[in-house]
């Protein structure tokens, strides 16, 4: 009984707040123009935006995690324990090593690679280019020449 009261009061307030709004006016059809409709409509409207900006929010978060995830090292992190990895190494163990002679061998060729000779190549190979295109052709050019074979 009482919530109808409060119903009723409260649908009395509404009247009221309508008529100082808009007054003796009235909709498409003759009936008074009424804002509840307009407001419930507004409130959803907002409702909705609000509901559209939590969503970006928790995508953008989704993306930064994402990124996270696909970050090769985190997923190493995640698939690979430490025992496993000891386990790849150990068994790599006699590639390894001869991977580090090779790798000592570079290193003590490594003033030869610094030469002057070796920095020179690119210079050296396009000089040779040239040079041989010139002995192309002069060996040409002595296919025109007429021999005598008297002369020798």
């Amino acid at each position: 009984m009482e919530q109808k009261l409060e119903t009723d009061n409260l649908e009395m307030r509404l009247q009221a707040l309508e008529s100082r709004i808009y007054g003796e006016r009235r909709n498409k059809s003759g009936k008074p123009v009424k804002c509840a409709e307009p407001l419930a409509r507004i409130q959803a409207g907002l409702t909705n935006m609000a509901n559209k900006r939590e969503r970006v929010k928790i995508l953008h978060k989704k993306i930064e995690d994402l990124l996270k995830y696909l970050d090769p090292q985190f997923t190493d992190h995640i698939t690979v324990p430490d025992a496993m990895k000891l386990e790849f190494i150990l068994a790599e163990e006699d590639f390894l090593f001869s991977q580090a002679v090779l790798l000592e061998q570079v290193n003590g060729l490594q003033p030869l690679l610094d030469s002057t000779y070796i920095r020179d190549v690119p210079e050296h190979a396009t000089k040779l280019q040239r040079l041989s295109q010139i002995h192309i052709k002069e060996q040409d050019q002595t296919e025109f020449i007429p021999w005598k074979s008297e002369a020798f």
